[in-house]
């Protein structure tokens, strides 16, 4: 067996995600020696088809999603019954699955997510301090990261003031990712966009209580800016964001930015200390002779993970890299679990099956997985959009040459016209705003295979994206199919009724959700501005039949919650350090860490966990001294 590297490296990472990425970087520029796996490529360097436009071009990122040089196609389930399940029109029975996108390159997720970055509710914080009685998760105390990660560009005025010290916005100046808003001023051309946005806006105010209070707390918290640190204007604008809202890109100059930006900087400036070895797909992690992780093994090797889309017959090199100090594994909430059971750690009978010796049973290893849930109001409007007009979200496009010469226009933005938050009442954290509703002029109704082709081919669409947070819902599972490392796991996220929501609290917060929709189309239709509703359509008004629509096309892309912070007892898996319980050296950094699904879009909530786990692992750096050498693995 191959050795990755004679240095001494002090930190193994598995994954380059929002977690990886940023955690890697940030030891390295501490001074720190650290290899990076990962198991994808640096797609968008390698080239392939549609690249490197499909990453750096935001409006792409549908397409990014579809791109065989990256994509890794999982399939996972909403419900176990079979009948229930088949009801889903994206369901592939072949498969036994719905499509669910990752992306396999330096990056991870960042490299197509739709770079929305939103801050996540300090509820999310709180709870992780309550739950572990570590002060440090107090939302204040983590306010910190998120100035540390933002570099904010969409509040200019803001900006100027806060060199002369004036700034209670919240935002972060100097970070290392920039945040802008994408300026769709190619949609004030055109008159049904304007239509949209300003009934939207028109009908949202006539459904609130008192709209004058409403329209100063508004101004007062940011002015349509849901990362507005709410808190600092107590006597006007209490908790959370609500209303309507712009959404700011973790984008540069127009150009997709992420982790991957951030490992190459790190790594241009001391390639001493970073390496990234990429095409390494992860297999197990190694301990020495007293039971600490001491390094990773893995086939070196391109497209072994047999979720990608091109996948690799050929078996790969087996090599290993070993770690002086600690291994962090940031692959994500499907692949993290998967990993962790295949180095015997996990739930006890789960690894019996698999012949996999037991080496810290830990029952919440692939428990407690969650998403959002998503379902679509859709439209044919009354006539194509102009802003379309010349689109074929393809290189040479009359919008690719603006967004070329420019960085602007439709291609940078991710796509929606116009956000809107409210809470649902309906659960029991209706204390948050649980609801974010966004207009999109595309047809988009879930992940199936030419789910961007659908995008591009209809250019008379509108589609509210509806959104259900902080869920009650938390029974999803992800389990090993077999011990072979390149099988994709089994997943369930075990929707609505078939989990642990037996009172139906999510069910009726989509469902209400869908008709708060309706009520801001319903003069949109009466104008004849939008031709008809599609999706459910007119026919689908009853509240069971709302129901069935939503069991029946439920999606979601945020997988996470699958390693939770929290005590064993409770089904917890990490200490408030990252650290895995009962297994020395061995940390996780990503998506899977939180014990529930933070804010809407969880990339600000991994990249503020990436820089907090940083923090914690120095630390523990600096009370441990230097580094022995790194025993060789016990087999």
């Amino acid at each position: 067996m191959a050795h990755a590297d004679g240095n001494p490296w002090d930190y193994v990472i598995v994954g380059s995600g929002a977690g990886g990425g940023t955690l890697a970087a940030r030891l390295a520029e501490a001074g720190m020696h650290v290899f990076l796996l990962e198991a994808g490529g640096d797609a968008c360097a390698d080239g392939g088809p549609r690249l490197p436009d499909d990453y750096d071009v935001p409006g792409f990122h549908a397409f990014a999603c579809e791109n065989e040089a990256m994509r890794w196609d999982f399939q996972v389930r909403h419900y176990a019954n079979e009948t229930r399940q088949a009801r889903d029109p994206k369901y592939d029975a072949g498969r036994h699955g719905v499509l669910y996108p990752r992306a396999a390159t330096l990056g991870g997720c960042t490299a197509h997510n739709a770079m929305i970055f939103m801050r996540p509710h300090d509820s999310d914080w709180n709870h992780i301090a309550e739950l572990t009685g570590d002060d440090s998760w107090r939302a204040p105390k983590m306010q910190r990261y998120f100035e540390r990660v933002e570099a904010c560009h969409h509040r200019p005025l803001w900006r100027a003031l806060r060199r002369l010290g004036i700034d209670t916005t919240g935002h972060g100046w100097d970070g290392w990712l920039r945040s802008e808003r994408a300026l769709q001023r190619d949609g004030l051309g055109d008159e049904q966009m304007v239509g949209v946005v300003a009934e939207t806006a028109r009908a949202f105010t006539r459904s609130l209580a008192n709209p004058l209070a409403s329209a100063l707390r508004w101004l007062r918290g940011g002015a349509g800016d849901p990362n507005a640190r709410r808190w600092a204007w107590r006597s006007f604008a209490r908790g959370s964001f609500e209303g309507l809202c712009y959404l700011p890109l973790s984008t540069a100059h127009g150009r997709r930015s992420g982790a991957r930006e951030r490992l190459l900087a790190a790594a241009a400036r001391h390639p001493e200390r970073l390496h990234i070895e990429t095409d390494a797909l992860a297999t197990q992690v190694l301990f020495d002779a007293q039971g600490a992780a001491c390094g990773v093994e893995y086939l070196k090797g391109p497209r072994l993970y047999k979720a990608h889309a091109n996948v690799n017959p050929g078996p790969g090199e087996r090599r290993e890299v070993l770690a002086r100090r600690e291994v962090i594994l940031c692959g994500g909430a499907f692949n993290t679990p998967q990993l962790l059971m295949l180095s015997g750690i996990g739930p006890a009978a789960d690894l019996r099956r698999h012949a996999i010796a037991l080496r810290a049973e830990l029952p919440g290893v692939g428990h407690n997985l969650q998403d959002r849930y998503e379902v679509a109001v859709a439209h044919v409007m009354r006539r194509p959009w102009q802003l379309l007009e010349g689109a074929t979200f393809s290189r040479g496009d009359a919008p690719w040459q603006r967004w070329n010469a420019t960085h602007a226009g439709l291609y940078a933005t991710s796509g929606a016209a116009i956000g809107l938050v409210r809470r649902s009442g309906t659960g029991s954290d209706a204390a948050e705003p649980d609801i974010f509703c966004m207009a999109l002029p595309a047809r988009f109704e879930g992940y199936r295979p030419g789910f961007s082709s659908v995008i591009r081919d209809h250019d008379d669409r509108l589609t509210w994206a509806v959104l259900k947070a902080h869920t009650v819902n938390r029974a999803g599972t992800v389990r090993l199919r077999s011990a072979d490392p390149r099988d994709m796991p089994l997943v369930n996220f075990r929707y609505f009724e078939e989990g642990d929501d037996q009172a139906g609290h999510d069910l009726r917060a989509v469902v209400e959700a869908i008709r708060f929709v309706r009520r801001l189309t319903a003069p949109l239709l009466a104008a004849g501005v939008i031709a008809e509703e599609c999706a459910p359509g007119p026919g689908v008004t009853s509240d069971e039949d709302l129901a069935d629509y939503v069991r029946d096309t439920a999606w979601g892309h945020h997988a996470s919650c699958s390693c939770p912070i929290g005590p064993v007892a409770l089904g917890g898996v990490l200490g408030s350090d990252f650290t895995v319980h009962g297994v020395r050296g061995l940390r996780v950094v990503d998506a899977s860490v939180f014990p529930r699904i933070p804010g809407f879009f969880i990339a600000s909530a991994v990249y503020m966990a990436g820089e907090k786990a940083a923090d914690a692992i120095l630390q523990t750096a600096a009370q441990s001294g230097p580094p022995a050498h790194a025993d060789v693995p016990r087999r």
